[in-house]
Parts: C-alpha cells; structure tokens; sequence
C-alpha cells in the first residue's frame, strides 16, 4: 500500500512540475553561458510537444547548467538556472528520481539565497514557494505550504509586479480554494513589463496566465 501510495503521489507531483521553479525573472545576468541555458531552457519547456530527443537535450542542459555552478559557485544566478533546469528535468524524468532532482535543485536555490536573496528579481524565493507548494509532504518529500506561503511573501515584497512571481502565486492560490483572490495575481502577472530579453519565455508564461484565468473563469 505504501509503495502504491508512493507511485500516485510521484505522479501527481510529476502533473503538477508541469510549471516548474522556473521563476526567474528578467534576467539582469551579463555570463553569455546563462543567456544560451535560459534561451535553451525556454525552447525546451515551451515546446507543443516534447519527446525522446527533446529529454536528451534537457539532459545535457542539466549537465552544462551543473557544470557552471561548479566553475561559478558564488554566482546566485547561476545556482538559481542549474535549479530551474534540474527541477524540470524532474517533471520529465517522473519516478522516484524526480524527487532526488527536485532536493537537489532545492539545494541550489537555498545556495543561491544566501548569496543574494534578491537576485532576478526575487526569483529564488518564487521558485522556492513554488517548490515546497508542490512537492509532497513529510513522509514521502519536504513540501510545506506554510513555508510556501512564507516564500511567496517575500517574493512579492521584492518584485510585486513580476510576471512569474505572481502566476506562481495565483497558481497556489487556485490549488488552495481561493479562486477569486488569484484572479488579482493572473491580472498583475498579464499587466505587468514584458521579458524583452526573453520572448519566448515571456509569451509562454502569459498564454500560461491566460489559460489559469480561463479555467477560473470558464471563459
């Protein structure tokens, strides 16, 4: 029974890693190796449809992004994409692997936090609200809303209009019931200033804002 319990609750964490830590903001980062990982990142998750070749590609992300935080371990930036691109590999991969890879990336978010808790924005907490939102809790994983709910409040206070940071927040709050004061953050999240350095991105997380409002709204 337990292992049955396991499967489900891996595969619901899987569904749900469907948007994943990746709150990183309009990124101020000047290393052309995060331009290309972000770029890369974005092409890979915004995708219609994603197969076999594509997860090999996100492999070897993960592997370049993983190498960069091991030559630049004092760069918050860095640590917060080597985190984004592990905790999508997990949604992907599924399985009690996932939950290995989404400890890992939380590791390098809380690395890069205590080198700058500010960095892109306030993404590392948006990502982190994210992350204990969604994992499952103790016995099986570390998720927490409390501490969620902690995570995304210091997120807001650093970037109040960020275009992730309130999907994401919206998103919590759909998944706890309170439809209505999420349609507040889908509107901020789709007025607030455009990712000029990263369209892709930009446009997928708004069709993203889009869709949560219509599924709120039935319209």
């Amino acid at each position: 029974m337990y292992k049955q319990t396991v499967k489900i609750v891996l595969m619901s964490l899987v569904l749900v890693m469907a948007q994943p830590v990746a709150a990183a903001v309009s990124s101020s980062a000047q290393m052309p190796e995060v331009r290309e990982i972000q770029d890369q990142w974005a092409r890979l998750y915004y995708m219609d449809e994603f197969n076999n070749q594509n997860f090999r590609e996100l492999q070897d992300l993960a592997t370049r992004a993983n190498q960069l935080a091991q030559d630049h371990p004092q760069n918050a930036e860095v640590l917060v994409w080597d985190g984004i691109v592990l905790s999508t590999l997990a949604e992907k991969k599924g399985g009690l692997g996932a939950l290995s890879l989404v400890r890992e990336a939380r590791l390098k978010l809380e690395q890069a936090e205590a080198i700058d808790p500010e960095t892109l924005g306030g993404s590392v907490y948006a990502s982190l609200g994210s992350l204990y939102s969604k994992v499952p809790g103790w016995p099986i994983g570390f998720g927490d809303d409390a501490t969620a709910q902690q995570y995304f409040n210091k997120a807001l206070a650093i970037n109040p209009d960020g275009l992730d940071i309130n999907y994401f927040y919206a998103e919590y709050l759909v998944d706890h019931g309170k439809e209505t004061q999420a349609l507040q953050y889908i509107e901020r999240a789709l007025n607030s200033p455009p990712m000029a350095d990263r369209p892709v991105a930009d446009r997928g997380r708004r069709q993203q804002a889009l869709k949560l409002r219509a599924d709120i709204t039935g319209s």
